[in-house]
C-alpha cells in the first residue's frame, strides 16, 4: 500500500478515522474528505502528510472537483472507501420528507457521486479498488429502519450494477456489511442500544485493510460481520 493514493469519504466518523490512522502507518498518500472542517483539520493534523477536502458529497460538482483535485496532485486514484452516512430511525409513518431526503442523498446520491467520478479515473488505468461500507441493513430489514434500509439497499443495488461495467477494466469492489459498530452513529438514533456489545470501529477498519491488502488475484467482495448479540442471517 505504499505510495498509494487513498480517497476515504466519511474521513472523521468512527470506522473512517480509525482506518485512516491504519492507513498512515501503511505509508498511502491518504486523502481525508469530510464536511466538518473543524474535526477535518484535527484529523490532519494528527495524520501529517495527509491531504484534507472538506465538501458536501451531496453535491455532484464538488465531487467531480474533489476527484480533480486529487489527480492533479497525485496523477491516480488506487483506493475508494465511502464510510460516510446519515441515519433516522423511526417508524415508516413518522419519518419527515427531510429525513428521507437526508438519508437518500448521503448514502445513496453521495455514494453513487463518489464511485462514478473515481470508475471513470481507474478505468483509464485499468486498476482500482473501490469500498462501499453499506451495513448490515444494507442486505436485511429491521423494524424502525425503512428509510435508512431504502437508501443502503440503493448502494447495494448500484454497486453490483457498476460490477458488471467495470469488471473488465481491473476494476474490485468490496461492499462491507457490518452489524452495529460503536461510534457517535448512535448518539442520534432514538432506538434503545447497548453500545457495549456492538462491533468496534477497530474490528471494521482492519477488515477494509484486509480487503484492500489482498492477494491482486482475489476479490473479497462481500464482507459480513455482525456483533454476537444481534445476528442476521
Amino acid at each position: 500500500m505504499r505510495d498509494k493514493v487513498v480517497v476515504v469519504i466519511g474521513a472523521t466518523g468512527g470506522i473512517g478515522r480509525v482506518l485512516c490512522q491504519k492507513l498512515a502507518n501503511l505509508e498511502t498518500k491518504l486523502v481525508l474528505v469530510a464536511r466538518n472542517t473543524e474535526r477535518l483539520g484535527d484529523l490532519a493534523q494528527e495524520l501529517p502528510g495527509s491531504t484534507a477536502v472538506s465538501i458536501d458529497i451531496t453535491d455532484q460538482l464538488q465531487v467531480n472537483a474533489l476527484f480533480e483535485t486529487v489527480v492533479a496532485q497525485f496523477g491516480q486514484v488506487d483506493v475508494l472507501v465511502n464510510a460516510a452516512g446519515a441515519g433516522v430511525m423511526k417508524q415508516f409513518n413518522k419519518i419527515e420528507p427531510a429525513d428521507l431526503d437526508a438519508m437518500l442523498n448521503v448514502n445513496l446520491k453521495g455514494s453513487f457521486y463518489t464511485c462514478q467520478a473515481a470508475a471513470n479515473l481507474m478505468k483509464e488505468r485499468k486498476s482500482g479498488h473501490i469500498v462501499n461500507v453499506i451495513g448490515i441493513l444494507g442486505i436485511h430489514s429491521m423494524a424502525m429502519a425503512s428509510a435508512y434500509s431504502a437508501s443502503k439497499f440503493g448502494v447495494v443495488g448500484f454497486s453490483k450494477c457498476m460490477v458488471e461495467e467495470v469488471k473488465r477494466y481491473g476494476i474490485k469492489f468490496t461492499l462491507c456489511y457490518f452489524g452495529g459498530v460503536d461510534t457517535d452513529f448512535w448518539q442520534d438514533v432514538t432506538l434503545k442500544v447497548d453500545r457495549s456489545k456492538m462491533l468496534s470501529a477497530e474490528t471494521a477498519a482492519s477488515a477494509i485493510i484486509s480487503a484492500i491488502t489482498c492477494d491482486p488475484q482475489a476479490i473479497p467482495f462481500e464482507i459480513n460481520i455482525q456483533p454476537e448479540s444481534h445476528l442476521f442471517i
